[in-house]
């Protein structure tokens, strides 16, 4: 399984942000970041260096939709996997076509989470 190092979780809500905190564990994530929007995030990003974003979409503050552009400034190379709640198929391919390595469903069952990201974090980081 690959090892994605530090990982920034952006998320306005702590359960989320807690539960998605347990599923990167598995992954073997050593680093653990949280920020609760986006405007956090961006600083955090600066401060930290992640290797991974999991960043939501609906946020206040700056929504991530437009904290991933901002990331994408920062940071061209930056990896970004949006999670959401919505089905929406216009956001999410405003967001891939915006430089998000992917997204995945909150509402996707823990194992198929799992799957998920270690196959984009095997994609995008490589196994190291």
């Amino acid at each position: 399984m690959p090892n994605p190092g530090k990982i920034l979780i952006v998320d306005d809500e702590l359960h989320v942000r807690k539960f998605v905190s347990l599923i990167v564990r598995d992954l073997g994530a050593p680093v653990i970041v949280e920020a609760s929007d986006g405007k956090e995030a961006l600083a955090k990003y600066a401060a930290e260096a992640p290797d991974l974003v999991l960043l939501d979409v609906n946020m206040p503050v700056l929504d991530g939709m437009h904290t991933l552009i901002e990331l994408r400034k920062q940071d061209p190379k930056a990896v970004v996997i949006m999670l959401t709640s919505l089905a929406n198929r216009q956001t999410i391919e405003k967001c891939l076509n915006a430089g998000a390595a992917g997204y995945i469903r909150k509402d996707t069952p823990r194992d198929k989470i799992l799957t998920e990201l270690t196959a984009l974090v095997r994609e995008h980081l490589g196994e190291n």
